[in-house]
């Protein structure tokens, strides 16, 4: 299990009376993300899996634009997962199931999709701001479940900080780089290379690369 950088509700950050936390980051990204996946998802049925979701705001942003989705949050913090449980009740959706506890540095790191207690088969993995701050482990295991679990059509969405031919896009992101591998050695900025070549392992292809705020990217993977 990978610690996190900043644990949410220990940042300063506010934390209302039902535990909800809130993400600074998520008001920047929220609706750049979501023009992103609005092209690969409106309109479309069936599961999907949010892996370290946080504070819980994105799965509900999502959730409440894709009405035909069953989103799945997850997160291994357990104040996290008490934010994500709040906000799902807040939200009133009912296309938000209760938070997952995923492991992503085990390969098969959705068990329920076996027991038939979780998701089916998924029509998007979204992973925002994770691989950076964990070990290579966890990059590999998310790809790997994500080419077990995504069905034919489905889509994995990757957001954060990303290096291009092993040279980082803005000095901002190599400061960062810097103070994430000062922490602790396994984390760090990936090189784009690196995250395509593991998707080509699992039969996934990099089909989408766009540029977000604050020097990061979103990369779409499919089949």
């Amino acid at each position: 299990m990978a610690d996190y950088v900043v644990e949410f509700g220990r940042d300063g950050g506010r934390v209302e009376s039902d535990g909800r936390l809130d993400a600074p980051a998520f008001h920047r990204n929220h609706e750049p993300l979501w023009a992103v996946l609005e092209k690969h998802l409106a309109g479309s049925a069936g599961d999907a899996v949010e892996v370290g979701s946080g504070t819980g705001q994105h799965v509900v942003y999502f959730a409440r634009h894709t009405p035909d989705l069953v989103w799945w949050p997850s997160d291994l913090n357990q104040r996290h997962v008490k934010s994500i449980e709040a906000w799902r009740v807040h939200s009133g959706l009912q296309n938000i199931r209760t938070p997952l506890r995923i492991d992503l540095s085990d390969p098969d790191w959705c068990p329920e999709m076996n027991s038939g207690q979780g998701p089916k088969s998924l029509a998007a993995v979204f992973c925002a701001n994770v691989i950076h701050i964990a070990p290579w482990a966890v990059a590999e295991g998310l790809f790997a479940g994500a080419g077990r679990y995504l069905r034919p059509d489905g889509k994995l969405f990757l957001y954060g900080p990303f290096k291009r031919d092993g040279k980082h896009t803005t000095l901002s992101n190599a400061v960062f780089d810097t103070s994430l591998r000062d922490g602790n050695p396994d984390w760090g900025v990936r090189d784009l290379s690196d995250v395509e070549k593991l998707a080509r392992g699992v039969g996934l292809n990099l089909i989408e690369a766009t540029d977000m705020p604050a020097n990061n990217l979103t990369l779409v993977f499919g089949r």
